[in-house]
């Protein structure tokens, strides 16, 4: 009679895994989806032609008030629209209509001007494991990536902005605060340079703008693999 039981509450358990795994896969899918559909409908706005990119921004801006711009980065599947809120939670996981979703919105750090004029300049998005939003960044940590994919594109409403990649890096931010720092230290370049998995010199010089994008990586506990470019 006891080992009925054990038998009925293991058999019970097993179905109950059995379920709980099914309906993640399922919750997995729906998010990636759920990505695919919202990427899918604002790329009528992606800035296309030179003559006309900026009013692209200018008509998604229209559409989606909290809209920055747009970011390109060849050979990545990092082309989307990014927005700035009052905090840097609010679109971790809300699309780019502020509906619920898993895969958030590529988003400007809420100290950082709209306008790109400060010193560091970052941007944060989700590693996602079917390559969508940041997933594709780690691309650059192979060496001949990072040495033949020099370049991306930042399309603002009235400018559009080259950006060349200098660096990148594998950090953790609560130990490695030089990074996310919105005004640079007179010690920031030193410790790109020694910190950095890839870099390339690009005669950095005071007043440079750089560009930051970041998001998470998954070799340690809290890790993030960071981007780094210069504003040309």
């Amino acid at each position: 009679m006891l080992r009925k039981k054990i038998r009925g509450v293991l058999v019970i358990v097993f179905i109950a895994v059995i379920c709980y795994s099914g309906y993640r896969i399922w919750d997995i899918q729906a998010s990636y989806k759920q990505e695919e559909a919202m990427h899918s409908a604002v790329l009528e706005y992606k800035p296309r032609q030179d003559d006309i990119a900026n009013q692209n921004v200018i008509d998604l801006k229209a559409e989606y008030p909290d809209a920055v711009g747009w970011l390109t980065v060849p050979n990545t599947r990092i082309d989307y629209p990014f927005v700035q809120s009052k905090d840097n939670g609010y679109y971790l996981r809300r699309n780019i209509n502020g509906s619920y979703a898993v895969a958030g919105t590529l988003f400007l750090d809420y100290r950082c001007s709209q306008e790109f004029t400060s010193q560091n300049i970052i941007i944060y998005g989700h590693h996602m494991k079917n390559g969508s939003m940041f997933g594709t960044m780690k691309s650059f940590n192979d060496k001949a990536f990072f040495e033949t994919n020099r370049q991306g594109t930042v399309y603002l409403p009235d400018k559009t902005l080259a950006l060349e990649f200098f660096a990148y890096l594998v950090i953790n931010p609560n130990t490695e605060k030089e990074i996310y720092n919105v005004v640079l230290s007179d010690t920031y370049h030193d410790y790109v340079r020694k910190n950095a998995r890839h870099y390339r010199d690009t005669a950095l010089k005071e007043g440079d703008r750089i560009v930051t994008l970041s998001t998470c990586a998954y070799e340690f506990e809290n890790a993030r693999m960071v981007l780094l470019a210069k504003v040309v």
